[in-house]
């Protein structure tokens, strides 16, 4: 036997002695909110776990805030709602500063197309095929209306088209823009046909030749509105697609009249 080294005694000690338990603040919880607010950089420990002091990071907070407020905006059906009626200016109860630009605007409807003229005679294709032609001029006015609190958005579309049924009869192309946050404007867009061949395509007007102001040509607009937001500069872009179908009947004696497309429009 020999004597025990001052080292060895000291190691042998330090083995029975209790560990201190861990920081619970670091590895058994999360920080609560309060605690969150109080931590910053250079108060947080170099032993915490590295999520920790990230999650900390007033910048990640920040942002995590801003997107969770506008991720939750789309999960609620009646925001949703909310961008899908922007497309053509429905009127939402949760602006109120918004209801003098949801009404009437000198007796027209606020969201309507009107038939300038149209002119429907005998001629023939780019082919020579003998055929009748129609041509067409219309006006479409709609709303635009973007209730966003925080930020504005970028608005496109696809070619505006009438088709009855599978002939497209006209097309526009609306001017894109930009819409600042609660704010909304009129969009006018000009939708016209030139010499358009039909082919048969449209009997009505076969059968009403010498009447046309009695024609009543069932139509379809169509068309995609493509609204692009910003988040928190360009950290998130966001986008918004709306396709709109709206129904409306062209009549010979209607021309010149607004023709109320507000509730005739469907949503996908």
């Amino acid at each position: 036997m020999h004597a025990k080294t001052d080292s060895e005694a000291t190691s042998i000690d330090a083995s029975w002695l209790p560990r201190s338990p861990r920081r619970p603040v670091y590895y058994v919880q999360s920080p609560s909110n309060h605690d969150v607010e109080k931590m910053s950089y250079g108060s947080s420990p170099t032993a915490s776990p590295p999520h920790h002091y990230y999650h900390c990071s007033p910048i990640h907070h920040s942002r995590e805030s801003s997107t969770s407020r506008f991720s939750a905006s789309l999960k609620n059906p009646r925001n949703l709602s909310a961008w899908r009626h922007v497309q053509i200016g429905h009127g939402d109860d949760d602006d109120d500063d918004d209801d003098e630009m949801d009404g009437r605007d000198g007796g027209k409807p606020n969201n309507h197309i009107v038939f300038e003229n149209f002119h429907y005679q005998a001629g023939n294709d780019q082919s020579g095929v003998p055929t009748d032609m129609l041509s067409v001029n219309s006006t479409v006015k709609i709303s635009y209306r973007n209730p966003a609190t925080f930020y504005a958005v970028h608005v496109t579309s696809t070619p505006w088209e009438l088709h009855h049924f599978q002939l497209k009869i006209a097309s526009g192309q609306m001017k894109k823009f930009t819409e600042s946050r609660k704010s909304q404007r009129k969009v006018v867009t000009i939708v016209q046909g030139y010499q358009v061949p039909l082919y048969g395509g449209i009997p009505v007007l076969v059968n009403a030749r010498d009447d046309l102001g009695s024609i009543a040509v069932p139509l379809n607009l169509t068309f995609v509105m493509r609204s692009k937001a910003y988040i928190l500069g360009r950290l998130v872009k966001t986008k918004f697609y709306g396709r709109i179908r709206c129904s409306v009947t062209l009549r010979g004696n209607k021309l010149g009249k607004p023709l109320n497309l507000t509730d005739s429009c469907v949503y996908q």
